[in-house]
């Protein structure tokens, strides 16, 4: 609880004991009217003055029109016709639920603040033999800093020497640490968690993962919903409306019928019940709400405006290498030939390919997964555009394409396969071929059907791979739509057609992993990037960023985006439909200022905590 909230509560109470002192004392012993104006008057300062001196420095500012305008009128006028209890009890509880109010957003802001835990505060600059702490924001590109246990990287930066676990929580939600050794890159804004690492910085800190994050987060809140920005115009042309209803409701009667203190009593219990408090507090606190929510999920969305607009999606496109696919090569299979075994095979194509730092050769030397022995490579010459030529102990190895083998003039399998083929042949003998492709990520035929299930009418992916490549993603995932070899300009033919084919209220989603697919991201009604991790693009070309890499993320995020617009709606419905009821009952007389406190104050609490429930997510 922050020092304001507690110095609110505090006068809560205080005044709440010498409300009850006023309210109790008379029915004890007799005293004096005076001295019973003395004390709710004493009650209604310590609980009201900073309404009133807002109301009062607005008015001067020329902002009449507010909730602290009427709730200062109201209660004011409580005391001039003689009803000071009733005028303390309006402030009373309104300060209860501004209190509920504080907390709520408080602990909705929790969640996204839980990613400002991620600004480091210093990094660990090695100069020569020794260590100097600095500004993260004083490092250089190619600075060599030491993170230790305990510590959050500073910056973006690629590690040297040391090996750790990497605890990214704070950015991704996952729990499971991130296993780190030399050549991986450290992510800013995680923790190291039991290892020292020595690593060079390979962006600035104004560059780096966590300050773009960090931007993103702040400025979250300054893209509002067509919800918010309705009850914004709602509250500037309501707000005069009732203050004129009011005050027509105190003279015109008056005036006809006289009563002059009843009509009066009406109109300031009117003024009480129509402050909108519930609708201005709630609306723009349930989607601060989802949007806290979604950051617990490891998933970052730039306004509430676009997690309005996520409920609403009709069409999802998704680009295949790095989103729905992992971006990485793996042997699929090996094909030899006797007398070589598979286990040769693919031993002389990671010997032959040993000094490249090519996807495929990486793929091949991850098969083998043995260490290299260099004294058994004799020579390796590159063959452009078709593959190598190396001396193997003593044996002639060509490990290439189908243009290479033709060049040999050997007869091998030109096989049609969803990947790469390397052939292999040895002492110009054709031995075998080895089939790379990429890896579909694990979760992603799960996200595919929790979206077909969530109501999205077509799911499509667009590629520039083969079409042989794309057809077997697309069946594996149960895509029916997939388009192939195309272009980034491609894709956005694509998606133009794709456009007339939503309704005017539905939206079209691309997802893409932010580095190539920017020109589609930008064009979508709402760009997604999948692997926010490290990727620049993504962050800034798109309206939500899933941190986790998980496709399965975007099922989530629309899921928390349709009960957040549940939860607007029904707070909209209720408040608006209690106020107009109690209302008309006040006008009639029947119903009292404490009427009003409910219709005011109790509304509010009640949409309050139904805005709260925007920020459970299950996982």
């Amino acid at each position: 609880m922050t020092k304001k909230m507690k110095n609110q509560l505090q006068n809560i109470v205080i005044a709440a004991i010498v409300f009850l002192v006023g309210t109790i004392l008379p029915t004890i012993i007799s005293i004096n009217s005076n001295i019973e104006l003395i004390i709710f008057l004493a009650a209604y300062v310590i609980i009201g003055r900073d309404i009133v001196k807002r109301a009062v420095k607005n008015i001067l500012s020329g902002q009449v029109f507010d909730e602290n305008f009427l709730m200062s009128i109201a209660t004011i006028g409580a005391f001039l016709v003689g009803e000071y209890p009733e005028g303390v009890a309006v402030m009373l509880f309104y300060q209860v639920g501004e209190l509920f109010q504080a907390y709520a957003v408080e602990k909705s802001r929790n969640s996204i603040t839980d990613l400002m835990d991620i600004y480091p505060e210093y990094a660990n600059l090695k100069d020569g033999d020794s260590i100097k702490q600095i500004d993260p924001d004083e490092a250089e590109i190619g600075d060599i800093i030491i993170i230790k246990p305990g510590e959050k990287v500073p910056l973006d930066c690629k590690v040297l020497k040391g090996n750790t676990t990497l605890d990214t929580r704070a950015l991704t939600g996952e729990s499971m640490p991130r296993e780190i050794e030399v050549g991986d890159t450290l992510i800013s804004g995680c923790i190291n968690i039991n290892g020292v690492v020595e690593a060079e910085v390979i962006k600035e800190f104004g560059e780096s993962t966590v300050s773009k994050i960090l931007d993103l987060v702040e400025n979250a809140s300054s893209k509002k919903a067509e919800a918010e920005n309705f009850i914004t115009k709602f509250a500037k042309y309501y707000t005069p409306i009732v203050v004129i209803c009011a005050v027509s409701l105190a003279v015109i009667p008056s005036l006809i019928v006289g009563e002059w203190e009843t009509w009066i009593y009406r109109a300031l219990s009117f003024l009480v019940i129509s402050c909108p408090c519930a609708l201005v507090i709630s609306i723009p606190l349930s989607f601060f709400g989802g949007l806290g929510g979604a950051s617990r999920c490891g998933v970052l969305v730039k306004g509430s405006n676009y997690l309005e607009a996520l409920a609403n999606a009709e069409i999802v496109v998704f680009d295949k290498t790095g989103t729905l696919t992992k971006g990485t090569f793996q042997v699929k299979e090996i094909r030899n030939k006797k007398p070589y075994s598979e286990e040769e095979i693919i031993k002389l194509a990671a010997y032959a390919e040993s000094y490249s730092n090519h996807p495929i050769a990486e793929a091949l030397k991850s098969a083998y997964g043995k260490e290299l022995d260099n004294h058994m490579l004799k020579e390796v010459e590159e063959i452009a555009g078709h593959g190598v030529k190396a001396n193997i102990d003593g044996l002639l190895v060509y490990a290439g394409n189908a243009k290479l083998m033709n060049k040999l003039k050997l007869n091998f399998d030109d096989i049609q396969v969803a990947g790469t083929l390397v052939h292999i042949a040895v002492d110009n003998q054709y031995a075998g071929c080895i089939i790379i492709a990429d890896q579909v990520k694990e979760d992603s035929r799960m996200a595919i059907d929790l979206l077909k299930a969530s109501g999205v009418k077509q799911i499509v992916m667009l590629t520039g791979d083969s079409e042989l490549a794309g057809e077997v993603v697309a069946k594996e995932l149960g895509i029916s739509k997939a388009y192939a070899e195309l272009l980034p300009g491609d894709k956005v033919d694509k998606v133009e057609e794709l456009f007339k084919q939503k309704t005017n209220y539905g939206k079209l989603v691309f997802v893409g992993d932010g580095i190539n697919d920017a020109p589609v991201l930008a064009r979508a009604d709402i760009g997604i990037a999948m692997g926010g991790l490290g990727s620049d693009a993504a962050i800034e070309a798109a309206d939500i960023v899933i941190l986790t890499d998980e496709p399965s993320k975007i099922a989530k995020a629309m899921q928390i985006s349709k009960k957040t617009l549940r939860i607007v709606k029904q707070n909209i419905v209720f408040a608006i439909g209690i106020k107009i009821l109690v209302l008309i009952l006040a006008a009639f007389g029947v119903a009292t200022m404490w009427a009003a406190v409910f219709a005011d104050v109790g509304v509010s609490v009640i949409a309050i905590l139904n805005a709260m429930r925007a920020l459970k997510v299950k996982n």
